[in-house]
């Protein structure tokens, strides 16, 4: 199994702290999930005192699968840099980056099935919502688009619906034969390569989906940290 990347000493003391207790976590996530107690267990195994627990994941497990989404989403980037991205056409580079993410993370698939299974309770919808909505913009970047109207959100909206699709499709696959999975995103993208056609109904989608990460954000933001 691949591990993850070795920690960079110029990163401030909390995300260094984050990036040890993250790969402590990982293997114990995927057999016992994203808990107070496997979070407690990983950082007693790195010997952290209470407080560097805390700064590490003031928010507790939640803090914990946001770093497992971002890592995602770098080692996603790192794929893509082998990528003439520019020479594909645009079904074509969605793909890639789809199947890139699923492949940065395909060594801790347990552990990311077990990050969907918590953020799908209904108080953590609205953060779940914003890890998908965060790892779709930042392909849409990747692969060129600086739009700023109503195509911003139209465009992220319809990728949030194929990268969460084809990443349950993923998690329902037994083994790491990622056949299936890799047609269900065709279909899926053939589906909604229409771009043009589907802006109308996908605009008040999108601004739906950014108002309620905002309102969940929000919300987020006055609640004392605790248990995922």
């Amino acid at each position: 199994m691949s591990q993850i990347t070795p920690v960079r000493a110029d990163l401030p003391p909390s995300e260094r702290l984050r990036a040890r207790l993250l790969a402590a976590l990982l293997p114990i996530a995927a057999e016992r999930g994203w808990s107070p107690a496997t979070l407690k267990e990983a950082a007693d195994s790195l010997g952290f005192s209470a407080g560097e627990l805390q700064l590490a994941a003031p928010r507790g497990a939640l803090d914990m699968i946001d770093a497992f989404a971002e890592w995602g989403d770098a080692g996603m980037e790192k794929r893509l840099e082998r990528v003439n991205l520019l020479s594909l056409k645009i079904r074509e580079r969605v793909r890639a980056a789809v199947v890139a993410r699923l492949e940065a993370i395909a060594p801790y698939k347990a552990a990311e099935a077990k990050a969907v299974q918590a953020m799908i309770r209904p108080f953590r919808a609205g953060e779940g919502a914003g890890f998908v909505w965060r790892s779709a913009d930042r392909i849409w970047r990747l692969l060129g688009d600086r739009s700023t109207d109503e195509n911003y959100y139209s465009k992220r909206a319809i990728l949030v619906g194929v990268l969460g699709s084809t990443t349950a499709r993923w998690l329902s696959e037994p083994g790491d034969d990622m056949t299936r999975t890799l047609d269900f995103l065709d279909r899926r993208i053939d589906n909604v390569m229409q771009i043009e056609k589907l802006k109308a109904q996908a605009r008040p989608v999108g601004i739906m989906a950014v108002a309620a990460v905002g309102a969940a954000a929000k919300a987020f933001s006055r609640r004392a940290p605790g248990n995922i």
